[in-house]
């Protein structure tokens, strides 16, 4: 029988006092995390403390480079400034002034997130939602926009440093419902954060159940994006509301419309203890399908023995592997990244390990500013070696399918850091992308 098991938050200044992490964090360790902390979010909790990290191999330990801060996350320069105003015991004012000088050197919304991605209506943001694709929303609920956790790579850090500048979230009009309406071509409400499942139920419903009404018909697939089932399972399980989510889940699928939990697995420990193993059970038989995803992320789960053996439990668990992404330009991205070449070896030699049935992840996938691309091969044609590309997902839909081709290298990380082949100067979207940006551009000119 599960036990259960209340969560317990820990931030930087719980640190000192955490008694199960004393004998395997020293004072240097500890004075580490707080500096790269001073800049980057650092949240975790009990759960993962307690039956996640291996604390006797930290050094080599996924879990715990996914919770706690590492020295090389931040650039040495970064690091030295902050560690001196906190052994100088400076002024809040000072470390937090410094601290947002760094932050903005660490493209804080990538893939034009703050502007591109924002619908406008009646000359006005639609607050709390992204309008990329023509199919697919996300929603940001206001009272969602923090997690069971802070992952050390999230590439929506900017959510949680407290500037609302950067912040996507919901106002209390919920004006995007009248947007969502009139958008028939929508299909997916995909609710993310933070993490949606942060929210109590009665907050969950409150976004859920307006999509049952007959107005929105048109909506067929919900989503929520989540790393609860790796972060704190209990939810599902024996915290005080986790019958009555699972209820609300059913209650979807019985009105017909697909609930889908996209689960962020970032390594096959986060699915060895028997709490997430009952969550993911309790969830399937509520008529949730469970989708996971991840980013390749250096020092993590940089190994296509470690992806092959995730996305093996995954469907032994009964999940579907649906993404691996390259790790976003953002953040830490420096200490995370890992080369396109070597990220397209790392899926390529992690498929040859696993039978078909596994074989549905796409990766390596870029979600960059014209779309989601992927990594479809390397090749050479007219003897030049070169990347194969294509669009999974695009800002023009005409896009898709398309495949295109970039100069082969070993370094470059990302999409913008590729060039054409054969003396194009372009990449085949690029000058209708350019048009599309400059036309967002002008339409946040004229908002109210």
């Amino acid at each position: 029988m599960i036990s259960k098991k209340e969560i317990k938050f820990y931030s930087l200044k719980d640190l000192d006092s955490i008694n199960f992490i004393k004998p395997y964090l020293s004072k240097e360790d500890i004075f580490e995390i707080k500096v790269v902390g001073t800049i980057l979010p650092f949240k975790t909790n009990n759960y993962i403390i307690e039956e996640l990290i291996d604390w006797k191999n930290i050094s080599n330990d996924p879990i715990f480079k996914l919770n706690f801060m590492q020295k090389g996350m931040i650039s040495e320069y970064q690091f030295n400034t902050i560690a001196e105003l906190l052994k100088n015991n400076a002024s809040k004012n000072e470390i937090s002034r410094f601290a947002k000088i760094f932050r903005e050197e660490l493209n804080p919304h990538p893939a034009g997130q703050l502007v591109a991605n924002v619908p406008i209506m009646n000359n006005a943001i639609v607050r709390g939602i992204q309008h990329k694709y023509d199919q697919t929303v996300l929603l940001f609920p206001s009272e969602g926009q923090t997690c069971h956790s802070y992952c050390t790579f999230c590439f929506r850090w900017a959510q949680f440093i407290g500037n609302h500048d950067l912040k996507f979230a919901t106002d209390f009009s919920k004006n995007f419902y009248k947007y969502l309406k009139f958008h028939k071509e929508i299909s997916d409400i995909l609710i993310t954060g933070g993490d949606p499942l942060i929210m109590s139920l009665k907050k969950l419903e409150s976004y859920i159940l307006p999509f049952l009404e007959l107005d929105f018909d048109h909506i067929k697939n919900i989503r929520i994006g989540t790393k609860s089932l790796s972060y704190w399972p209990y939810r599902f399980v024996t915290d005080k509301d986790s019958d009555g989510i699972l209820a609300l889940f059913e209650k979807v699928r019985k009105k017909g419309k697909q609930i889908a939990l996209m689960a962020h697995v970032n390594h096959h420990v986060e699915l060895n203890t028997e709490i997430v193993k009952e969550a993911i059970k309790r969830l399937q038989n509520a008529g949730v399908t469970i989708r996971t995803q991840s980013p390749l992320i250096n020092h993590i789960n940089d190994s296509a023995d470690i992806w092959a053996e995730n996305w093996r439990k995954q469907v032994n668990l009964g999940m579907f592997p649906y993404y691996m992404f390259v790790a976003r330009n953002t953040g830490a991205k420096g200490y995370f990244e890992v080369p396109l070449s070597r990220a397209f070896e790392i899926y390529k030699d992690a498929f040859k390990q696993v039978s078909g049935l596994l074989r549905t992840a796409r990766g390596p996938v870029m979600s960059a500013n014209p779309g989601k691309v992927v990594i479809n091969g390397i090749t050479h044609v007219n003897g030049q070696k070169v990347f194969v590309l294509n669009f999974l997902q695009a800002r023009n839909s005409d896009w898709l399918k398309r495949p295109f081709f970039a100069k082969y290298d070993e370094t470059s990380t990302w999409l913008t850091q590729l060039t054409p082949t054969f003396g194009e100067k372009k990449f085949f979207y690029e000058v209708e992308l350019a048009e599309i940006l400059k036309q967002k551009v002008e339409e946040n000119k004229n908002i109210k």
